[in-house]
């Protein structure tokens, strides 16, 4: 007969069964063992970084462009407080995930870096799901994967380290889940909504990250009713190249936009929750009609309350409505014969100029537009520089963007940007992060994307200051030299790191870094110094 398996191999074969390729992590007492039995008796594949809230965030983003459900594994004690950011920032996008957290001994509940978990995992806004027993491993790690798909959000498994060498079983499980929820919207507020619809003169129709799935059938009905097309921030992209896409709503809208958003009598908007900076903290959506569709409950009034809402799927509410507005012989609004499509998609260049010594952002980022890899996937820390690079810098589509501001930190984007990269392995990936960023959560893992060979570019805007921070003492006449920093040469630990590095001080120098990534191997970085009184202002 047999031996039974060890738990910490039918954690490991568990998880393998949820169809998981790579896992991300660090190792320590209580998960070293099941990780090891992934990679040995499971065929699974182990990245290791080198913090352990790195391995939350290179999880997240690998959720995002491999549509799969991407699994970190850390310690206990202090290796699960190091998540509680990247924890965060996954529940405040609405990403499912499983963190395999160990535990310290259950029989020693005194143990020096015993926690609670289960309140630790919920102030994060994850949930929690308890390894109950040897015997029930499968049933506890499926409910885990179960949770994290419908629930929409990170699940924290924890694993007690002494049930790790008691026997387990090989009673697996897997749930299937239809993870795409959403009904046919009906009944008399749908017929209000058409009503608006139908009446309104200037419609505009707005996608959000919930809405990435029914491009097609928002695009049929934003031609029939001759309505111009736009997106928040997470949904970036998802028009590109349709002749009446605006781009992104909002603070980030170029002025031109702005404008026409202004005078729009209605906004349809599917997937969104309209969050302040979409509606310029409601400016934009006063003395219009609203129309609010999605299948979460709770985006519903979170920002304002629209004139009609139906908890329902966009992409069959696009067509129903399209259906009646059909039967019902509606007439075309004409909005969009009028539009200039150029101008609404072309934000203006602030001064070009820019003190010796220093590159223009602005002039930078354009250029970096034309020559960066086409097939990129975007991903963008967090911090000053970022909404000129959200608004300057393409992605091919939603799934090909990667923000890291859910929660508003900065110093994730490289983190993330390697688990993108292992997501899609065939693509370059393209990283934008700001120096105080860099210094933050870029230097640690810069190497873990050397050892994996990562097709890398990383342009970090370097202007030696806490820029949002800078900005504020200057505007109230105060010395900003608390925000400034003498950072070392970020270029020079690119290579020091094993990648490559340049810094650039001009226009000549950028081009010269342009050629150069025409023959990078590996992990590639761009320094690009800036004059902390010359960068762009937030837009947000």
């Amino acid at each position: 007969m047999p031996k039974p398996p060890y738990v910490y191999q039918s954690i490991a074969k568990a998880t393998r069964e949820h169809g998981v390729e790579i896992m991300f992590g660090l190792m320590g007492d209580a998960n070293l063992f099941m990780v090891d039995s992934f990679v040995r008796d499971c065929g699974g594949r182990f990245v290791p970084a080198a913090h352990e809230g790195s391995s939350v965030l290179m999880a997240l983003s690998y959720t995002h462009v491999s549509g799969k459900v991407g699994v970190a594994t850390v310690t206990h004690g202090p290796a699960l407080t190091n998540c509680m950011t990247a924890l965060t920032e996954a529940a405040r996008g609405h990403v499912p995930l499983v963190v395999l957290a160990g535990d310290t001994p259950v029989e020693n509940p005194r143990h020096l870096q015993g926690i609670d978990q289960r309140e630790l995992a919920k102030a994060t806004g994850a949930g929690f799901e308890q390894l109950r027993t040897p015997a029930t491993v499968g049933k506890d790690v499926a409910r885990a994967f179960y949770r994290a798909q419908v629930e929409r959000r990170p699940i924290v498994l924890n694993m007690p380290a002494d049930f790790m060498l008691q026997e387990g079983n090989d009673d697996m499980q897997v749930l299937n889940v239809f993870t795409a929820p959403g009904g046919v919207a009906q009944g008399d507020i749908l017929d209000e909504a058409i009503g608006m619809i139908a009446s309104a003169r200037q419609p505009l129709i707005l996608a959000g990250a919930g809405a990435i799935g029914a491009r097609a059938q928002l695009i049929r009905l934003a031609d029939r009713l001759e309505a111009p097309l736009a997106t928040t921030l997470k949904a970036k992209g998802l028009f590109k190249d349709h002749p009446y896409n605006i781009d992104i709503f909002g603070t980030l809208s170029t002025p031109a936009a702005y404008d026409l958003i202004a005078r729009a009598d209605c906004i349809v908007c599917f997937g969104t929750a309209l969050h302040d900076f979409t509606t310029d903290r409601g400016k934009l959506m006063q003395d219009k009609r609203i129309i609010q569709i999605d299948v979460e409950p709770e985006a519903i009034g979170g920002g304002l309350h629209p004139d009609a809402a139906l908890i329902a799927d966009a992409g069959m509410t696009a067509e129903t409505i399209l259906y009646w507005l059909d039967e019902a012989e509606v007439p075309a609004s004409g909005f969009t014969r009028e539009l200039d499509v150029a101008s609404l998609t072309t934000h203006p260049a602030p001064n070009q100029k820019t003190s010796e010594g220093f590159v223009n952002f602005v002039h930078a980022l354009t250029r970096l537009e034309e020559a960066l890899p086409e097939d990129r996937i975007l991903v963008a820390d967090g911090g000053r520089f970022m909404t000129e690079v959200w608004c300057r810098i393409s992605a091919p589509d939603p799934q090909s963007f990667v923000s890291t501001v859910n929660f508003g930190a900065i110093g994730l984007g490289l983190q993330e940007a390697i688990g993108a990269g292992l997501a899609a392995p065939d693509r370059p990936v393209v990283l934008f992060s700001g120096d105080g960023g860099f210094m933050m959560g870029g230097i640690n893992e810069f190497n873990t994307a050397v050892r994996l060979g990562l097709d890398l570019i990383v342009i970090v805007a370097n202007d030696s200051a806490y820029g949002a921070e800078h900005i504020q003492f200057i505007d109230r006449k105060m010395d900003p030299s608390l925000t400034e920093f003498n950072w070392p040469s970020f270029a020079g630990i690119a290579k020091s790191l094993g990648g490559d590095g340049i810094e650039v001080h001009s226009e000549a120098e950028l081009e010269t870094a342009i050629e150069a990534l025409k023959t990078r191997k590996g992990p590639f970085l761009i320094e690009l110094r800036l004059d902390p009184n010359d960068v762009p202002r937030m837009r947000i």
